[in-house]
């Protein structure tokens, strides 16, 4: 769709002017009027302007109307206030009712400012150009693809620039990647140290359960039992010393009786001789001594025998252990001593399995991670496939676009201006139209170049051109000779 008509009446600062469908330069000091013309043409398209004033000074209206070779007309007018205006799209017979959406839809800002775009810092260039690959999405598809809708992203830029921040080393799949391997490498690390220390082949359940209180009350009883064999067997040993013993003793306490009774005869005797007042005295206690000797010795008899009697019962008790073997507490005492020393390691078994867990589930976060990274680093290809890509030998790697494998920052600006008019005439059914404003800046060869390759695409092209001219001319571009 080519313009075949641009009527332009008071607008910025023209009087009136008026353009056929074909190329020009316009050309002449500044102030002459010349980019006027351009942004006639940009506020026809888009309602839109960066000056104060839109209409002629004096003047109580402004208007331009632009004619298509596709029937096709866009008659827009302003008034002094910068807000007020009016426009009427027609696509030949008919009246668009929503001429802002229409409109919008035949051009893209590239083509009304191509000359902007070239002074765009590297990062806002890229995005322009990834902005013109066309891929239907929405943070609905990226929850397909990825089961959730990463965080850390801005969701605005380019689904290219999306992917390429969703998968990079600063962003928080990337990071929390990395977090989560840390963890893993550190309690791999602790459970390598609980390791070490703990037998092989542990059987956690066997000792977590293992009776060491009962084992114990059995060992006690064992130990007890052994104990009372041991001292039955001790007794019985002594036990005919301790009856000679006793024997022994009352043989001497009846000697020493013996003794006594003795000495007191004499004794007794001796003071009847000397004592014959108390001779009758004397003769009755010798009467009554041996009666007396009786009754002591029966005494004497009477604890012998009771003590023999318990030594007798005590020897009984003793006979009912001493045939008895002893038990054998070596393997017992064994087994407990192994059980206090496995179950020392329950604990640290108990957090070394843990740690065992969380190791497993944090590399399965990981390893999802991984997954997601990779689907990032996938999908661009797969994008690429079925999106429209504007231009010839546009690529992308790791969301930076690329023209025949070089960056845009790689470009000159006459190289940029070129990659516009490849930009433009790209989409069917768009205003095949390229404004330049400021065509100076290129070298001769360069903006010959670019003209040229304007006319070989087929493309209207509008430039300005500052010049050492008194007066702003008219270049018609399309001619053979100029």
């Amino acid at each position: 769709m080519k313009t075949t008509k641009i009527v332009i009446k008071n607008l910025f600062g023209i009087k009136e002017t008026e353009l056929d469908g074909r190329s020009v330069e316009i050309s002449g000091p500044k102030g002459s009027g010349k980019t006027s013309v351009l942004d006639s043409i940009r506020y026809a398209l888009t309602n839109r302007s960066d000056r104060d004033y839109i209409v002629h000074r004096g003047a109580d209206e402004g208007e331009i109307l632009i004619e298509t070779d596709t029937g096709l007309s866009i008659d827009r007018k302003a008034l002094p206030a910068k807000s007020a205006g009016t426009v009427k799209v027609r696509d030949g017979s008919l009246l668009q009712t929503r001429p802002a959406e229409f409109l919008s839809q035949i051009f893209t800002p590239l083509q009304l400012n191509p000359v902007e775009f070239t002074q765009l810092s590297r990062q806002e260039k890229n995005r322009v150009i990834l902005n013109l690959i066309e891929f239907a999405w929405d943070t609905n598809w990226i929850r397909e693809q990825f089961g959730e809708i990463p965080q850390g992203v801005d969701y605005s830029k380019h689904i290219l620039e999306v992917l390429h921040d969703i998968q990079a080393e600063n962003g928080v799949y990337f990071q929390s990647r990395q977090n989560i391997n840390r963890d893993i490498r550190n309690k791999q690390a602790f459970v390598s140290d609980i390791a070490k220390d703990i037998p092989s082949g542990y059987d956690f359940d066997h000792w977590n359960t293992y009776p060491i209180g009962e084992k114990y009350r059995e060992l006690e009883s064992l130990k007890e039992q052994n104990n009372v064999i041991e001292r039955a067997r001790a007794f019985r040993n002594s036990h005919e010393a301790k009856l000679r013993g006793l024997e022994g003793q009352r043989d001497l306490d009846i000697a020493a009786i013996d003794r006594k009774t003795s000495e007191d005869r004499t004794r007794l005797t001796t003071d009847i001789e000397r004592l014959k007042a108390e001779i009758r005295l004397y003769e009755e206690r010798l009467a009554g001594l041996d009666e007396r000797r009786e009754e002591s010795v029966r005494v004497v008899i009477s604890g012998f025998n009771e003590k023999k009697a318990k030594l007798e019962r005590d020897a009984g008790i003793a006979d009912q252990y001493t045939g008895r073997e002893l038990a054998d507490t070596t393997a017992l005492s064994k087994e407990i001593d192994t059980a206090e020393a496995m179950r020392k390691h329950l604990n640290e078994y108990q957090r070394m399995v843990s740690m065992q867990e969380e190791i497993s589930k944090l590399t399965e976060e990981s390893e999802e991670l991984t997954r997601k990274i990779e689907l990032a680093r996938e999908l661009p290809a797969t994008i690429l496939q079925t999106a429209t890509i504007p231009v010839d030998g546009l690529t992308v790697e790791d969301g930076v676009p690329l023209i025949h494998g070089l960056p845009i920052s790689n470009l000159s600006d006459g190289e940029l201006l070129e990659l516009c008019v490849d930009i433009t005439v790209s989409k069917p059914g768009q205003l095949q139209i390229i404004l330049i404003d400021g065509a100076e800046r290129l070298d001769k060869e360069s903006r010959e170049k670019l003209y040229a390759k304007c006319k070989t695409k087929g493309l209207q092209l509008i430039a300005t051109r500052v010049t050492d001219s008194n007066v702003m001319e008219v270049t018609n571009l399309d001619d053979d000779e100029r």
